[in-house]
């Protein structure tokens, strides 16, 4: 059998055993947060091996070998580095975000500001995530090409199919668990590639022969340094291209996945371990062992400078194709197959979950039941991975497609998801300005860019000045942050509604004493039926409710809210949460259940204060309860 009969075979084992774990999670499938957030119930070294791997793309391994042998470490601020950093990052963030009962940031945008905002961002995510999938397929179809001559269409077509039928079966749970194996696959992929190369570098079959440490020790002056590429390459880095990815959605959507704080940081910090592994060893390998390999590349590097990068990147398939047996060069593909997978799944229900949590649930049917809304949950990331299916065909780098999407994401939202965080003066005109601003700015000057730019040419707005490379990206996020702070400064503070979630002080507000009796056979018999879980440092307190007619969910939310002003619609019509503390995970959420006669009150307290919680989820229970019945509904007990 040849290469590429082995590599259909053993592709075919492993998309069934990708779909049999989609299909397992299938079952638990019971709400929007099983599906979008694994239910909240995922260990650290899960989250660490999904964090790692979900920017484990393909063309991310291809491109950066390729940058390090022309660049050396130089090059590590444009992918690298901000990688590894930006998990960091969001490590030290975890206490912030992690109590937050957000399912994507455009909802959380909603609960700090106002609705304005979501909609405009969750179409900037998805437009983000189809970009960064399409950078995943272009990388696989360039090993599909190299390997066994096949054009692009394969590699949309087997990427886009194998994914969407373990995602759309098991949402995140589905797409965590593939991580895992898939980081497996990957890892030893990287090392194992770097182990062969660096074995040919140093016989004499290959090149002259050289000794191990004097391989590494032959680069050019200034390989080493980090800092070669000049200071403006690294401050873009720090401000443009990290804070893109420190607020790129994914991530977070695993910090809230999470089953507690330290698993969520751990996580984080562990992901960040394994693509320095990963990135920073293995690739770093590759690329001086090829180096020496092929010398005519960075020969061709001081002639034609970054256009080079047509031989560098593919360097590391072409090594395989020319040196590998085709059992092996089968088993490289798998590698490669699952670097693509791990990233697409990624972006698919980022974007999705965008679509379906923002867009649908939102403002097309606020009032769609459980049950509707994992049917709808399903297509859209149907529709992201067809949309970046389509995009493959017309973007044509690697890296270009990533930074792209990077550039937009840190202009549009960085500040207004950051400053809304952190500084409670923020307020959404503010946001708005600094969202609308930083997006038309950034693709503004992405498209001059690229429209002046010949082809292996430097960039256009790089050879006005410095500071406008990367398409301009840090003149982008100076508007966007001017018009943030300018407007916030010049409009009226947030309400107390907005502000609560993220600040304590604003919260105290709202803070009041819970005394039930808990003798009254009422509350006894909510007790019977509330079920209850302990995940991490958190209980999860579910009751649902049977109507005795169907249950008016808009007329039902417009009651409550005008009767209790507890109850709030901080994101909608379709969640109403009973806003009495800081933790809006510990806050009673009233949603729709899996028919539009069922009905589910829910909270995530914290261990410590499990029986509070309970007391209140009879509280609301009763107040709930008190509106159906003006309304002509009754709920009936056990």
């Amino acid at each position: 059998m040849n290469s590429y009969g082995l590599f259909m075979l053993l592709l075919a084992v492993y998309i069934l055993m990708m779909v049999a774990i989609g299909w397992h999670f299938t079952k638990r499938q019971k709400s929007v947060i099983d599906f979008w957030l694994a239910g909240r119930r995922v260990n650290f070294i899960a989250i660490g091996c999904s964090a790692a791997a979900s920017w484990m793309t393909a063309g991310g391994i291809l491109a950066v070998v390729g940058l390090y042998m022309l660049l050396g470490m130089g090059s590590i601020w444009g992918f690298v580095a901000p990688n590894i950093l930006a998990l960091l990052v969001i490590a030290l963030l975890v206490g912030k975000i992690k109590h937050l009962p957000a399912i994507t940031q455009p909802e959380l945008l909603e609960q700090r500001y106002s609705s304005s905002i979501r909609g405009p961002v969750a179409l900037i995510i998805t437009v983000v995530m189809i970009l960064f999938a399409v950078a995943d397929i272009k990388g696989f179809a360039m090993v599909l090409e190299i390997f066994f001559g096949l054009p692009p269409v394969y590699a949309a077509a087997i990427v886009a199919l194998a994914v969407s039928a373990y995602v759309t079966l098991g949402g995140l749970s589905a797409v965590i668990w593939t991580d895992v194996i898939q980081f497996f696959f990957i890892a030893t992929f990287a090392l194992g590639m770097a182990v062969a190369v660096t074995g040919s570098a140093t016989t004499t079959d290959i090149a002259p022969s050289i000794t191990f440490s004097d391989l590494f020790s032959d680069v050019p002056a200034g390989w080493w340094n980090p800092f070669s590429v000049g200071i403006v390459a690294v401050l873009v880095a720090i401000f443009a291209i990290i804070p893109g990815w420190i607020t790129e959605q994914d991530p977070w959507q695993r910090v809230w996945a999470a089953k507690d704080e330290r698993s969520a940081r751990n996580g984080m910090i562990l992901g960040s371990f394994f693509i320095f592994l990963v990135f920073g060893v293995a690739c770093t390998t590759i690329a001086i062992g090829l180096n020496h390999v092929y010398p005519e590349i960075p020969a061709a590097f001081s002639k034609i400078g970054m256009g080079a990068i047509a031989q560098a990147e593919p360097a590391l398939l072409v090594y395989i194709f020319e040196h590998f047996s085709p059992f092996l060069i089968g088993l490289a593909g798998i590698g490669l197959a699952a670097a693509a997978m791990s990233s697409t799944d990624t972006f698919a229900t980022s974007g999705g979950s965008c679509l379906s949590r923002d867009i649908y649930q939102r403002y097309m049917k606020p009032d769609a039941t459980m049950k509707e809304m994992l049917a709808v949950n399903r297509v859209s990331v149907l529709i992201i991975i067809a949309s970046a299916t389509i995009g493959s065909f017309y973007i044509d780098g690697i890296l270009d497609a990533i930074h792209i999407a990077t550039f937009i994401a840190s202009a549009s939202y960085f500040f207004p998801l950051m400053g809304g965080l952190y500084w409670s003066r923020a307020t959404k005109e503010g946001a708005l300005a600094g969202l609308i601003v930083g997006f038309i700015s950034q693709v503004t000057l992405t498209v001059i860019d690229l429209a002046n730019t010949p082809a292996l040419s430097p960039a256009y707005l790089n050879s006005i000045h410095p500071l406008l490379s990367n398409h301009g990206v840090i003149l982008g996020m100076s508007l966007s942050g001017i018009a943030f702070f300018g407007v916030s400064l010049l409009s009226k503070p947030s309400k107390v509604v907005n502000l609560a979630p993220f600040f304590k002080e604003a919260a105290m507000e709202l803070e009041k004493t819970i005394v039930v009796d808990e003798a009254d056979p009422e509350y006894k018999k909510i007790r019977a039926i509330m079920t209850e879980e302990i995940t991490g440092d958190r209980a999860y307190l579910h009751i649902s409710l049977k109507a005795s007619d169907t249950v008016n969910w808009n007329d039902l939310v417009k009651h409550i809210t005008d009767k209790y002003h507890e109850w709030v619609t901080p994101t909608g019509v379709d969640s109403v949460y009973r806003l009495t503390k800081s933790d809006m995970l510990a806050c009673i959420t009233v949603t729709r259940g899996e028919s539009d006669k069922e009905i589910w009150l829910s909270c995530e307290p914290r261990k410590e204060n499990i029986e509070q919680s309970r007391k209140e989820m009879f509280i609301a229970f009763k107040e709930v309860s008190k509106i159906s019945k003006e309304m002509g509904v009754m709920f009936t007990l056990p």
